[in-house]
């Protein structure tokens, strides 16, 4: 009993750290859009100038979206069918971490115990959580028709970076077009 009192913390902070590398998705569109119409697509720069992120980071989610639309068949045109922009949303998570487990003679366990050898360690470590949307408009008709959004955590390692940002867009553009999903 003692030994999977001492795993349990363990077994958690790997739930933890693998659940922090996923992106949760979603999408919702109209349902009175014929998606088979859209064939070419250009980016809508005044959306994307709105975006509040770097202009590096911009381009790199531009890049990623424009390799999965190309790898779904669309061609880039300067006069499309289809208008793509980016919003995106960060906040600043605290993560407070306090483990109090006690090595005293008496092999105390969780909590409290006035015979600590050690005391236990807290430590805090901070993570932003992103959320990208990606919004494929009409063309013709200046209609949002579709959009999809990711949730997860950014790396703020650069070589890293370009990375997550590719798997964002991948799982986001994984939804389009509507019911062809997996």
């Amino acid at each position: 009993m003692n030994r999977i009192i001492k795993i349990v913390p363990v077994l958690m902070l790997f739930v933890l750290m693998a659940s922090c590398s996923s992106v949760k998705v979603a999408s919702d569109y109209d349902k009175n859009a014929d998606f088979s119409q859209f064939k070419t697509f250009a980016f809508y720069k005044t959306g994307i100038d709105n975006a509040e992120i770097s202009d590096l980071d911009k381009r790199r989610i531009l890049r990623a979206i424009e390799a999965e639309l190309m790898a779904k068949g669309f061609t880039k045109s300067e006069n499309p069918d289809m208008l793509v922009s980016i919003f995106t949303k960060s906040r600043e998570k605290v993560n407070v971490y306090n483990n109090n487990y006690g090595y005293g003679p008496y092999g105390y366990g969780w909590g409290w115990s006035p015979y600590y050898w050690n005391s236990g360690f807290n430590s805090v470590s901070t993570s932003t959580e992103g959320t990208l949307y990606v919004d494929l408009i009409d063309a013709n008709k200046k209609e949002l028709v579709w959009q999809g959004m990711g949730v997860g955590f950014i790396s703020q390692q650069m070589e890293k970076k370009e990375e997550r940002i590719k798997e964002f867009v991948a799982k986001i553009m994984e939804k389009y077009p509507p019911g062809m999903a997996k």
